[in-house]
């Protein structure tokens, strides 16, 4: 019975291997799994029959798949494992006795023979042998040093902000996640302990957006913390305790056309000639969800109602179309030079009718408009009348701005225009300043160079990240550098007065492809400096079975894919780097006085078809917004389906690693090492500590103690890594996923506290929470 059972089972594999694997041979690929197919017909055959060959044809079958999956993906146990696990599973069933002895023979006398098993014994032994040697390979790493040498003795760091202190996003107004404190170090970072723990009370409601999330990196000034929340709460705790000083909430309800529900942080200003104890001399301003910039008290947490419209400054103002839930800052405005610079985030791809994606800078204490650019109108930044409005639909700038006080320059990363995945009818204005890298004159709002790093953007490639300022030294020159990272994995390392390169950028020929009504650019930059991933190959397709891993290379082949800036299309294109980018709002860290970089370059690739406008169903009532499944493109000829590339199972269709730690010289360019990130803890059914390197979204933050510390993968750990070698010293479990960037403080005694937020992320389907934690040495 049992033998007829697996032949019967045996039949149904074969039979599916063989039809599918016919589907991928025709669509020219690999022709494994047909063989396979015939190879598992033919031992059910043999079972069928009861001859003993069968186990003999299954070991040849063995043996020829561990030569196949070798030959294809080396001792890569996280490719080996799927390929053959089904395989091995079935040949240790074919050698339990009760399959196996019914394959005997007797002889004239009437004894009885088991077969000869040994052939699929030590095919199956053999297996085991190459997963224990693959299990104990990392093909993926690379290993190596950051230079240790103290490149600038005397580092600029932005800005006038205590060594104790975070003032802003990026702590200082450079964006360098740079903390000079050293009491925690690589050789004492084990031993950090939790110091307390907040919970805000902001969480994640049923009939939220998705993509509701909490991102927000807490300021630190004097002797309390400032957050705020993914519904805009804005929350002073106490630095030492943890203990709540105040709460603010602007009531900004849920609206389902929001893409975001989202704070990164607030922003700080301290009137300079202000006497000690006046009301609002110390304020914390508040971006919101429904498009509002609140200013508050720092002390008290009392809107300060000289400022703007009663406290309020509304954002929608001068906006052609104001559709609700379609615009809102997402991330805390800088403030310099007697300004509060702020920009926007637009909904991708909802509608051809969107805001402008304007940058505005208002006067910090009465709210009036001072100037604004435009990239729609870029020459126009005197404030405009009434009754005037922005260019509908200009690239927009949603993520941190970046500030030298010295060349009185904003550094600006901007987005792409909506609808992404479609060109056409772009003015020369938006192609010249989508995807790029802006830097406005503080006074007047000019742009004074512009460095773009995707021309004719069809994939969502916005630049994504803080633009992060240093000095480097380069041919024996002090020099002030930015530092733009990007989603398709170049790192831009420009002189920021001019916009040019410190480090070379080339043109490389570009994939063609485009619909009829649009076109490609013929080629596209690439920095020297640059993480972008090799391009995908069958091979490449995963899962955690053969099967499938088989669905992957069909649907690898059914898509278009030409390598990185493939265009979307009507059949389906593979978009990798995909849209969460190998760099995203997290940024990189740099230490200034080494000129060396720490970051978290993930690899997720994505899906990207185009809908015409006739196939887009009515919209849903209960239809919420999101930046995956269906961008309906309102107004456009057509809509587009994006996502990241699963198999069957949900999974992504791209083998591991997913997520790295990596270390890089911004003098030379070259990348120190690359490792591993995260394991599957969070993200199978069991709580498996395997290190994958798993995907993230989220910042670094380095000290000069020599330890970088970074959350943001999917397992919810808050880790820390030695900056030299990117080698992990300490890790703690979160409460929640940690899709942030931690920051860290020291307060009068000289303690140093590293703080991070835990409350998960809606689109990468982390825990949710509302945790703020600290951790100190005991």
């Amino acid at each position: 019975m049992a033998v007829t059972v697996t032949a019967v089972i045996l039949t149904l594999i074969g039979l599916a291997l063989f039809g599918f694997g016919s589907q991928l041979v025709m669509l020219g690929g690999s022709f494994y799994y047909l063989l396979s197919g015939l190879a598992f017909l033919l031992t059910a055959v043999l079972l069928f029959k009861r001859n003993r060959a069968a186990l003999h044809v299954y070991a040849v079958f063995i043996v020829a798949t561990l030569a196949w999956a070798v030959w294809e993906v080396g001792f890569d146990w996280w490719q080996l494992g799927p390929r053959g696990g089904v395989i091995i599973l079935i040949g240790l069933w074919l050698l339990v006795p009760w399959v196996r002895k019914p394959l005997g023979f007797s002889s004239p006398t009437g004894l009885s023979y088991s077969p000869n098993a040994w052939p699929l014994v030590l095919s199956v032994l053999a297996s085991f042998a190459v997963a224990g040697y693959s299990m104990a390979q990392d093909p993926h790493d690379q290993a190596g040093s950051l230079p240790q040498e103290i490149a600038s003795a005397a580092p600029v760091y932005g800005g006038e902000v205590p060594d104790g202190d975070w003032h802003q996003y990026g702590r200082t107004p450079y964006g360098q996640r740079y903390s000079p404190l050293t009491q925690v170090n690589v050789d004492n970072v084990s031993q950090l302990k939790e110091a307390w723990r907040y919970q805000t009370g902001d969480v994640k409601l049923p009939d939220d957006v998705g993509e509701t999330t909490y991102q927000v990196t807490p300021l630190k000034i004097g002797n309390t913390l400032y957050i705020c929340t993914p519904h805009n709460w804005a929350i002073a705790i106490d630095a030492a305790t943890g203990k709540e000083k105040w709460k603010y909430d602007p009531n900004v309800g849920l609206n389902p056309d929001r893409q975001h529900q989202t704070c990164r942080g607030v922003s700080y200003y301290a009137e300079p000639n202000a006497a000690a104890g006046t009301a609002c001399a110390q304020r914390v301003y508040l971006p919101t969800s429904d498009a509002r910039l609140i200013a508050l008290d720092a002390a008290t947490g009392q809107v300060c109602t000289s400022f703007a419209d009663q406290g309020v400054l509304h954002l929608e103002q001068g906006m052609k179309y104001n559709p609700a839930g379609y615009y809102y800052s997402t991330s805390p405005p800088v403030i310099a030079a007697g300004k509060i610079i702020i920009g926007g985030a637009v909904n991708d791809n909802y509608s051809t009718q969107e805001q402008s994606g304007v940058i505005r800078a208002f006067d910090v204490n009465s709210g009036a408009l001072i100037w604004n650019w435009d990239s729609g109108n870029p020459q126009k930044t005197e404030p405009i009348a009434a009754g005037e409005t922005y260019t509908t639909n200009s690239p927009n700038s949603w993520s941190v701005l970046s500030y030298d006080e010295g060349l009185g320059l904003v550094y600006v990363p901007l987005g792409n225009q909506v609808p992404d995945q479609l060109g056409m009818g772009r003015s020369e204005n938006v192609e010249k300043y989508s995807s790029s890298i802006v830097a406005l004159d503080i006074n007047t709002g000019k742009d004074r160079w512009v460095r773009q790093t995707v021309h004719h953007d069809l994939w969502d490639m916005d630049v994504p990240a803080q633009p992060v300022l240093l000095d480097i030294t380069k041919d024996g020159q002090t020099v002030p550098a930015l530092v733009g990272p990007t989603k398709q994995g170049d790192i831009y390392v420009l002189d920021r007065r001019t916009g040019e390169p410190l480090l070379p950028i080339t043109e490389e020929p570009a994939p063609t492809g485009a619909i009829p009504e649009d076109f490609t650019s013929p080629t596209q930059p690439t920095s020297a400096l640059s993480f972008k991933p090799e391009p995908l190959q069958e091979k490449n397709m995963w899962g955690v079975s053969m099967f499938d891993q088989l669905a992957c290379r069909i649907r690898f082949h059914q898509l278009n894919y030409k390598g990185r800036y493939t265009p979307p299309s009507l059949n389906g294109s593979i978009i990798y780097p995909g849209n969460f980018g190998t760099f995203n709002w997290g940024s990189v860290a740099v230490d200034p006085e080494r000129q060396v970089m720490f970051g978290m370059p993930t690899y997720l690739a994505f899906t990207s078809q185009l809908v015409p406008r006739a196939d887009i169903p009515p919209k849903g009532q209960d239809e919420k917004g999101s930046e995956q499944g269906l961008n309906r493109n309102d107004g456009a000829p057509y809509g587009v389906f994006m996502g990241p590339f699963l198999g069957p199972l949900k999974i992504p269709c791209q083998a591991p690693p997913w997520g790295y730690v990596a270390g890089a010289d911004l003098r030379t360019g070259d990348v120190a090492y690359k490792h591993k990130n995260g394991t599957v803890y969070d993200m199978t059914p069991l709580p498996l500590p395997f290190k994958v390197g798993v995907p993230g979204i989220g910042g670094p933050m380095i000290t000069k103690g020599g330890v970088a510390f970074l959350g943001a993968a999917v397992d919810n750990y808050l880790r820390a890594y030695d900056l030299t070698t990117g080698k992990e010293l300490w890790e703690a479990r979160l409460p929640a996923g940690g899709q942030a960037t931690p920051m860290t403080y020291s307060l009068e005694n000289g303690k140093q506290y590293v703080v991070m937020v835990a409350g998960g992320h809606g689109s990468v389907g982390t825990k949710p929470g509302d945790y703020v934690i600290a951790y100190t040495l005991p």
